[in-house]
């Protein structure tokens, strides 16, 4: 089959990226950032910021930003440099310089931290500790899924100890390690050396890190004191991060998508300076989720049609204006349940993702906004994304596809059925899943309007019925625990058994 060679979509020209990018560095420079941790105020005066240390607010020049964006390029163009990938917890970040295109290879990652379960029985439900171990067990033998956080996040689990304790069950379930949440300081620091135990060393740890966390900005123009502490403990660890941010259009930022474009960038970039200022060395990129506010829910939509061209425009700006291939969120929906509405706006959300020359996308298996995960949804959402991959799929044009001598055989009125050439390539070409069917009227189980949704669960139960072998060794996994239990007695907390 050939490689993909189409065009990525573009929603923007390149005078809009630069009028998008100029408003950014506006607003940084004229509004600037609140961020209430002084370590970080510190490090950005120094870097040449005009901090207000009463105030806590930071006015970034614009010379100052547009030196940071030109390390970062050049930092994602040098080959000796690494890492090259780290899984973020949605997604996937390439640190190498990439030119745009269809990513034929794009990544599809599980995920999410949620919060409540929809299971097999359908009752929705705060997660559990079991539900955590099923869900890496299935994402585990997905096999449309390249990455996965946490598809969901033991409530049963004192708060304070979840994510290093969620981080020791991903890693002791899955080597499709993704990302992981973590709430203050001390958290990085024990997931990191889980990380460590897994990799071998930390030397390994930080060529090829895993299990990294993140900041996030608190839009607009806001970095609170737990989450400049989390950005800062991972530069100090030597560890890739990032800057998220997620601008809601008619809440949070304005209802122009142009608008709610710039106030990330400008926030994203906000952070990548603050990264630099911290370490020079420091491997940096940026990020933005925007999105708007559903005025009848007041809530932020997830999908939506009109998300679908933001969604395109941050994939356009990260990885062809400031060169730093990468994923994005999408795969999601706002439904409740598994339906006509999560297959519309999960499938849409892909394929533009895709097109738009994403690298990757997740978190699946989500439903409602992202605070609930379906193990059912999963399973739908590994076959949704084999039917993009299909989809996007280029072919060859030569004397054997082109088949001339197949045609003339056929003469006039033949049939193909079952020539050779036919037989050859049906499998190749054709995407022959069970859950697709091509039935006629009454044929089959065709008048049974659940029997995609049946078949996902045969799926589900198929893989939590599988035995499979140990992922780390035995010492990994002692060493492991112990990293917990010190975490336990420090956060004064009890680890259930």
């Amino acid at each position: 089959m050939k490689t993909c060679a189409l065009e990525p979509l573009r929603y923007l020209r390149q005078e809009e990226m630069e009028a998008i990018h100029k408003a950014a560095l506006r607003i940084l420079n004229k509004t600037g950032m609140w961020i209430d941790h002084l370590q970080a105020l510190e490090y950005l005066r120094a870097a040449g910021c005009q901090v207000d240390m009463d105030g806590r607010i930071v006015k970034f020049p614009p010379e100052i930003v547009e030196a940071a964006v030109a390390r970062m390029r050049r930092n994602f163009q040098d080959v000796n440099r690494w890492p090259k990938r780290l899984s973020v917890r949605y997604s996937q970040v390439r640190f190498d310089a990439q030119p745009p295109r269809v990513h034929e290879d794009f990544t599809v990652s599980g995920g999410g931290f949620c919060c409540f379960i929809w299971d097999l029985d359908g009752e929705r439900r705060y997660a559990t500790l079991q539900d955590v171990r099923q869900s890496l067990k299935l994402a585990d033998q997905l096999d449309q899924i390249a990455y996965t956080g946490l598809p969901c996040a033991a409530q049963d689990i004192p708060v304070e100890i979840r994510p290093v304790m969620m981080a020791a069950e991903l890693v002791k379930a899955t080597r499709k390690y993704g990302g992981i949440e973590t709430f203050q300081r001390k958290d990085v620091g024990y997931v990191t050396r889980i990380g460590e135990i897994v990799a071998g060393s930390r030397e390994a740890h930080r060529r090829n890190p895993i299990l990294v966390g993140y900041g996030e900005a608190r839009t607009p123009l806001c970095i609170d004191a737990v989450m400049a502490d989390v950005m800062l403990a991972h530069l100090e660890l030597g560890l890739p991060q990032s800057l998220d941010t997620m601008p809601n259009g008619g809440a949070t930022a304005p209802m122009s998508p142009a608008s709610i474009l710039a106030l990330g960038i400008a926030e994203t970039l906000g952070g990548l300076v603050l990264g630099y200022a911290i370490d020079p060395n420091a491997t940096m990129t940026i990020d933005v989720t925007p999105g708007y506010c559903d005025m009848r829910a007041m809530q932020f939509r997830c999908a939506g049609a009109e998300r679908m061209p933001l969604v395109a425009a941050r994939v356009q700006l990260i990885s062809e204006y400031y060169g730093c291939p990468s994923g994005v969120h999408a795969g999601k929906s706002d439904a409740c349940v598994p339906g006509i509405q999560a297959a519309i706006e999960k499938s849409i959300s892909m394929y533009v993702a895709v097109m738009s020359g994403a690298i990757g996308f997740g978190t699946v298996g989500q439903l409602e906004n992202m605070i609930t995960f379906s193990p059912l949804q999963l399973a739908i959402d590994n076959e949704m994304a084999r039917y993009v991959r299909h989809s996007i799929q280029g072919f060859e044009v030569n004397d054997e596809t082109l088949a001339l001598e197949v045609i003339e055989e056929l003469g006039h009125g033949g049939h193909s059925y079952d020539h050779p050439h036919t037989v050859k390539k049906f499998r190749e070409l054709q995407l022959l899943s069970p859950y697709f069917d091509l039935c006629g009227w009454g044929m089959g189980d065709s008048l049974d309007r659940e029997r995609f949704e049946k078949r996902a669960v045969e799926r589900v139960r198929q893989a939590l019925a599988t035995e499979r072998a140990p992922v780390l060794t035995a010492d990994q996994e002692a060493a492991i625990d112990e990293v917990v239990k010190e975490a336990a007695m420090d956060l004064k907390v009890k680890v259930p058994a």
